[in-house]
């Protein structure tokens, strides 16, 4: 099993920037794509950004140009960079990661309990 620790959300002024950190740790083969989700109040969750393990990236459409998202998979941890951010960027960030489990290839989706990210001048 993964467990998933995520950092780095607060509140920052329009414009500024932000940067998410989300560790996996436990007991598994490997980690394949992670990424970022958010949900904002009365909203649904959205996918953010992703990346798979060779490093292909995705974002959604409403932060292509201002977030990057990263990896550094021998720490088995993503990253989010967060620029120019925007009130309507506000919301719950939460972190996933596609776990590989030991023993025969299982796979699931590990999630992290989610870090607040405020935008508000």
């Amino acid at each position: 099993q993964a467990h998933l620790a995520e950092s780095g959300g607060g509140l920052v002024q329009p414009g500024g920037s932000l940067r998410l950190s989300c560790a996996a740790s436990g007991t598994f083969f490997s980690i394949g794509t992670m990424g970022w989700y958010r949900q904002a109040p009365g909203k649904q969750r959205e996918l953010v950004a992703s990346i798979t393990s060779d490093s292909s990236t995705n974002y959604a459409d409403s932060v292509k140009g201002r977030f990057a998202i990263s990896r550094d998979s021998a720490k088995n941890t993503v990253y989010l960079q967060m620029n120019s951010l925007k009130p309507e960027d506000t919301a719950v960030y939460y972190c996933f990661a596609t776990v590989v489990l030991l023993g025969g290839g299982r796979t699931y989706t590990a999630w992290g309990q989610g870090t607040q990210a405020t935008v508000a001048s």
